[in-house]
């Protein structure tokens, strides 16, 4: 068999072994997607076409918008997202300043005990998160900031994990940008501002982007610290549109509104996901 044959057969496999791999994630695209397609679908439909379904189908002739308009004149959902928009932002300003300053400490300052410390700081990431819960739950009433943003915010202002990530792209800059700053006399804010954090720009826009989800889909703090619906977050106040909104049965409606709340956040993804993944690999790099 000559060269000519063997490279031909190699360019078959390779052929036949992709098309595999395609038709695999294919398929596997339309099972993830297909959740998100039904709640579309649903959305568009109105109450009494969906109920006379008795078999659901896969298609609609009378798509209709007024579940959405219902979504915003009936039920209190532009409340919620002004709360949510109000929360996610000023938690994630306040948590990028403070790991910013957290991670700088121990990414580049010297002080007695700090592996010691860094060591036991990243110790809390073994705690569940059931039991941070409740002693966050029992210090929010005890200082009587229940129903309150400042009771929703204080215990989403910073994080283990996010500190160690961006204190590992710290660490990657060379030592000799920090001595070259201090000789030109650059304080280390300065240093901080200036240096490192326009270099470390991909992992603070990753950090800025997980976190902005992760404020979004915040469901379980919310839902203890508050029963006033006046400081209902879109996850709790989706229950609340439920219960006391459009009701149990009025499914299209509640599509509608599901619909309405995700949009933002698929948005957000599909325009920085390539700063996401960079984010991530970079801080998973070491040297």
């Amino acid at each position: 068999m000559d060269y000519e044959q063997i490279r031909k057969q190699e360019a078959v496999r390779t052929r036949v072994r992709n098309v595999v791999i395609y038709i695999f994630l294919a398929v596997w695209g339309v099972i993830v997607l297909f959740p998100f397609y039904w709640m579309v679908l649903t959305s568009i439909k109105s109450y009494s076409a969906y109920s006379s379904e008795y078999v659901p189908k896969f298609y609609t002739t009378s798509p209709t918008f007024q579940n959405y308009v219902d979504a915003f004149t009936t039920v209190s959902l532009s409340r919620y997202l002004l709360n949510t928009l109000i929360f996610t932002v000023v938690t994630t300003v306040l948590m990028i300043a403070v790991i910013t300053l957290a991670a700088y400490a121990f990414a580049r300052l010297e002080f007695r005990g700090k592996d010691l410390l860094f060591t036991l700081f990243l110790s809390l990431m073994m705690i569940p998160n059931e039991l941070v819960i409740i002693t966050n739950f029992v210090t929010i009433t005890n200082a009587g900031l229940r129903n309150t943003f400042t009771g929703l915010i204080l215990p989403s202002v910073t994080s283990v994990f996010y500190i160690y990530l961006l204190r590992e792209n710290f660490a990657q800059i060379p030592d000799e940008l920090y001595y070259a700053a201090k000789v030109d006399g650059t304080s280390d804010l300065k240093y901080l501002f200036k240096v490192m954090v326009p270099i470390c720009r991909p992992t603070l826009v990753t950090v800025v982007i997980l976190k902005v989800i992760e404020c979004w889909n915040s469901y379980v703090w919310p839902r203890l610290i508050t029963d006033d619906q006046a400081y209902f977050l879109v996850s709790n106040g989706i229950q609340e549109i439920r219960e006391n909104g459009f009701g149990r049965e009025n499914i299209p409606a509640m599509m509608a509104a599901v619909v309405t709340i995700s949009i933002p956040l698929i948005i957000l993804f599909l325009i920085f996901r390539r700063k996401i993944m960079a984010g991530v690999s970079r801080g998973g790099l070491k040297g």
